[in-house]
């Protein structure tokens, strides 16, 4: 499938923009709604609306039990322990602090590959080493700072969670349609964040103060662009872009959410915070390389599940 060079661009652009946004988003939206429950209620309206349009266009959402189950554990490990988490990490940390953590993803499933046995080339290990100090050079300026070191904390454990869920994603019997099998990941794990919303108490801190106008905007940012318009420009982007153009977002995205920081939200990273930045991206970058050579042939749909291509917000 091919697709004009143009159609492409825009795409990546979204992609690029949106999802580097998300982090942005997500502080203003946490200011008053509580985390659980603006990111469960954000999946699970996402994917309500998501399977409403894949109806609407004649789509099968009938999945097996096996692909079902599969869902509900990558649903929870991406979405609900995953992104859920970076709602709530960014109640005490720096939105842009949050997407450099994150930007360390890619090398974190390279290091379980290792574990796993794999072999991935040379230069691949020694950057993903690289990443995990430009990682330790982002988390150091607040780790002696109480509830910045919890963020921090909630943050890494965020990360670790969307690594594994995105290693585990492709050994899963996942519903082959990707964007039906979005569809059953965002519902189960938005449901799983209502639970767990509950289960913290969170409905009990809603009142009239909880819907702002600034941060019920910024939910229905990450609702309709954050969860579906980027979603969509990034699974089309797989269908017909090289892999290793795709993959370019890993490193874009991270200085799209320092930039939208630092200019509208005031956020001030630390020189160590930015050099492990440039760290991790530079690492990431050579580890795509390595990992993806430049062949402009190779359909990006032949990227498996669960490889660095794997990340939003």
């Amino acid at each position: 499938m091919t697709a004009p060079v143009k159609h492409v661009w825009i795409a990546l652009v979204i992609v690029y923009v949106v999802w580097g946004s998300t982090y942005f988003g997500i502080k203003v939206a946490v200011e008053t709604i509580p985390p659980l429950l603006a990111a469960g209620s954000r999946f699970l309206v996402a994917g309500l609306l998501l399977a409403a349009i894949l109806a609407w266009r004649g789509t099968a959402l009938r999945i097996s039990r096996r692909e079902l189950g599969a869902s509900a554990i990558v649903g929870v490990l991406l979405l609900g322990l995953g992104v859920g988490l970076v709602h709530v990490a960014e109640t005490r940390i720096d939105s842009s602090v949050a997407a450099m953590i994150a930007g360390t993803v890619p090398l974190q499933i390279i290091a379980l590959r290792l574990l796993a046995g794999e072999s991935p080339a040379r230069a691949t290990r020694i950057s993903t080493l690289a990443g995990l100090l430009g990682l330790l050079l982002v988390v150091a300026p607040g780790l002696g700072e109480g509830s910045t070191a919890l963020g921090l904390a909630v943050m890494i454990s965020a990360t670790m969670s969307w690594t594994l869920g995105s290693f585990l994603s492709k050994r899963l019997a996942l519903p082959s349609d990707p964007f039906v099998a979005s569809v059953y990941e965002m519902s189960l794990g938005g449901l799983f964040l209502m639970v767990a919303a509950g289960v913290f108490g969170e409905y009990a801190d809603v009142g009239s103060a909880t819907f702002a106008l600034d941060s019920v905007l910024a939910w229905v940012y990450l609702v309709v662009m954050g969860s579906l318009v980027g979603f969509t420009a990034y699974a089309w982007l797989l269908q017909v872009a090289p892999i290793s153009l795709v993959v370019t977002h890993q490193y874009v995205n991270p200085l799209v959410a320092i930039a939208l920081g630092m200019a509208f939200l005031g956020e001030r990273p630390s020189p160590w915070a930015l050099a492990g930045a440039a760290l991790v991206i530079g690492a990431v970058y050579v580890a795509i390389k390595s990992e993806f050579p430049r062949k402009a042939s190779r359909p990006a749909s032949a990227a498996p599940r669960g490889t660095p291509a794997d990340q939003t917000v």
